[in-house]
């Protein structure tokens, strides 16, 4: 199984698209409030190059925004 990590804030839209997304294909994930955290959000900044959420590791690929295609070809889901 994937290690994935969904790097959020409370009040995205997209983040709550995403995590609802892998929820729904039965994907686990660990969710990070980067609002809550500074060494994740700094963590994500540093992986991403980005200051964006959501941005959504899996098995180290960074995928940055809800990119669900890219999530379906990382996860090998059809």
């Amino acid at each position: 199984m994937a290690r994935v990590t969904v790097y959020s804030t409370p009040t995205c839209p997209w983040c709550n698209a995403a995590k609802r997304y892998l929820r729904q294909r039965g994907v686990p994930f660990r969710d990070v409030d980067v609002s809550r955290d500074r060494r994740e959000a700094e963590r994500m900044m540093h992986r991403s190059g980005q200051t964006g959420v959501p941005v959504v590791e899996i098995d180290g690929k960074v995928i940055v925004g809800f990119d669900r295609a890219r999530i379906d070809r990382a996860l090998d889901l059809r």
